[in-house]
């Protein structure tokens, strides 16, 4: 593997960065991605990096698939987190009924939103299933063709109870139609990923409508879909955050080189904005390479058909890493770029709100 790991503006055309960071403050104001936006989306198949090619998605690889997306989110934090969010719902094509897929995928724009906690149920009925309840935070919703839920299995409302002896929870797929988005979404960042929650109430649904994340219940025989799904989320939210952080440090770059020139500051801090910037970069340099590497040998394991715990490991352990650093990387810069970095109308502000609203996220909270 290279010694230097490429910047990721080498991996998304200048034309496309410019239009989608020209749409984010508007996207923010509409608290939605923007139409401008979206058409970058649709026409590089982003919400389909991960749906099998079978179903006409561009069916990435890993290594692949987390280089763009930490570009993505180098471009625009919200932009980012949607598509990484939503493209991963689309890898349950690699589990889905064939013919549910076939017609899910059919659509040129379509998009995979939902919510990975059980906040709901599904009562078995002689056809199916019935489904209630509210979740929270389903990224992209508003733009989604369909909604993916985990629920709680309920038989003569009572819980289902699984082989370990807890009550069995499993996804769904639905049609945009058949859910109602309730506005939610009230953060200091990612404000246009639109992540609200959405209800359902009493739906019918067969019994092609419930599908399973396991290596055993794969429809599509690929090494993609036999990747953990826990992993696949952890580098995945992982290169998320060192896009945000990295787009943090280009920005520092500009405001840092207006600093040096004025009068104010002493040849020693300027000496010192200069060393601390450069010196921050080659360290998340450093962490996304150990990162990178974890994960191509994850991948070549996967495509072997025998993956150790360690190399799982490392992915988890990298993934974790990485996310440290770039929390690291922003908040010993931040005292440092001035007021233009606490203003909510400045680029670098809407980075930092970003950076700080998705490190929140729980799965890369802790660093073991």
């Amino acid at each position: 593997m290279e010694n230097i790991i490429p910047h990721p503006s080498t991996i998304i055309s200048p034309g496309d960065v410019l239009a989608i960071r020209n749409a984010a403050p508007q996207a923010e104001q509409m608290a939605m991605l923007h139409p401008d936006q979206l058409e970058v989306t649709y026409r590089e198949n982003w919400f389909k990096l991960l749906v099998p090619k079978i179903y006409g998605g561009r069916q990435l690889t890993i290594p692949e698939l987390v280089r763009l997306q930490e570009a993505i989110s180098w471009t625009d934090g919200s932009t980012g987190w949607v598509v990484t969010l939503c493209s991963g719902a689309g890898w349950f094509g690699g589990f889905l009924n064939k013919d549910i897929a076939f017609s899910v995928f059919n659509d040129p724009k379509v998009c995979l939103a939902g919510s990975g906690a059980p906040g709901g149920t599904a009562e078995i009925t002689p056809a199916g299933y019935r489904i209630n309840g509210i979740w929270k935070y389903a990224s992209g919703a508003h733009h989604a063709t369909h909604i993916t839920a985990n629920c709680i299995i309920q038989k003569n409302g009572e819980p289902v109870i699984d082989d370990n002896g807890e009550p069995l929870v499993l996804p769904f797929i639905f049609d945009k139609k058949d859910v109602t988005i309730l506005p939610a979404w009230k953060y200091i960042g990612m404000v246009a990923t639109g992540s609200d929650a959405f209800e359902i109430n009493n739906l019918e649904v067969p019994l092609n409508r419930q599908f399973k994340i396991d290596p055993s219940a794969t429809v599509i025989d690929e090494p993609l879909y036999r990747y953990p799904f826990l992993q696949l989320a952890e580098a995945t939210l992982a290169v998320n955050l060192s896009g945000m952080a990295i787009h943090f440090m280009d920005l520092c770059g500009g405001i840092f080189d207006e600093k040096i020139r004025s009068p104010k500051l002493t040849d020693r801090q300027k000496i010192f904005l200069q060393e601390e910037l450069e010196d921050l970069k080659v360290e998340m340099d450093l962490v996304r390479k150990v990162f990178f590497e974890a994960v191509e040998d994850s991948w070549a394991a996967v495509q072997a058909q025998s993956i150790p715990d360690s190399k799982l490991n490392a992915v988890s352990k990298t993934s974790r890493r990485l996310a440290r650093q770039a929390r690291e990387c922003v908040d010993i810069l931040y005292p440092m770029c001035g007021l233009v970095a606490a203003s909510t109308e400045s680029e670098i502000n809407r980075a930092w709100r970003d950076m700080h609203t998705a490190s929140q996220h729980s799965l890369l909270t802790f660093a073991f």
